[in-house]
């Protein structure tokens, strides 16, 4: 695949708590970069969840965080914008500002998990996320797209066929893509500390280094 120039090439997000990131986020957002021809990856912390309760560990400490898993890879980029705001994190918000720092041209996409894509129609102005944006749904072991209801009806109407919709013009597609699945996660990191374990080699050693030194996670902490 020939790649298009960095400053006009893709460009995409991926939120999340990242509490904490993991290599599981990391490899995600490494094949993404490499399979779509993203020039930069946005990792953007939430700093308010508006659907779950928010986490423990604060945002800067979890944005903290990102910033040092990713060091040596140019193509992530931790993004904070979300903790400078204030009330909750939503993610139109997001992408209508990147929209503007972008220019109208420039491919941007939004990288959501199946998990995610089935509670969309639950998110602040759903229906708006394709006008500034494509969308990248991980499509994960176990999960499947859904078959009826309102998430079900826009995904018919607007699933991309190929990759190169999401290349070749600024947003409004959705492409269902599937990656090297890695069974991590957060909470089994954060249950892992609490019970005096060690997650060693599911998260960056800098990342684990950070939850050492500051007691991220460790069982009575409070923050």
């Amino acid at each position: 695949m020939t790649l298009p120039e960095a400053s006009v090439a893709p460009v995409a997000i991926l939120g999340g708590t990242f509490n904490p990131i993991h290599n599981g986020h990391l490899r995600s957002a490494l094949e993404l970069v490499e399979r779509l021809g993203f020039a930069r990856l946005h990792l953007m912390p939430c700093a308010t969840p508006p659907h779950r309760d928010a986490p423990d560990c604060p945002a800067t400490r979890r944005a903290d965080m990102v910033e040092l898993a990713i060091l040596g890879e140019p193509r992530l980029c931790c993004d904070r914008r979300e903790l400078a705001r204030s009330g909750p994190s939503w993610t139109v918000d997001s992408l209508q500002e990147l929209r503007a720092e972008y220019g109208p041209q420039r491919s941007l996409s939004l990288v959501l998990g199946c998990d995610a894509l089935l509670g969309l129609d639950r998110w602040h102005r759903w229906q708006a996320l394709l006008d500034f944006a494509h969308i990248v749904v991980i499509a994960r072991p176990g999960w499947q797209l859904p078959e009826q209801g309102a998430v079900a009806d826009w995904l018919t109407r607007h699933r991309a066929a190929e990759p190169s919709a999401v290349q070749q013009h600024p947003a409004g597609a959705v492409l269902v893509l599937e990656l090297r699945p890695l069974d991590i996660s957060s909470t089994e990191i954060r249950a892992l500390c609490a019970a005096g374990r060690s997650p060693r080699y599911l998260l960056p050693e800098p990342v684990l280094d950070y939850i050492e030194k500051h007691q991220l996670y460790a069982a009575g902490i409070d923050f």
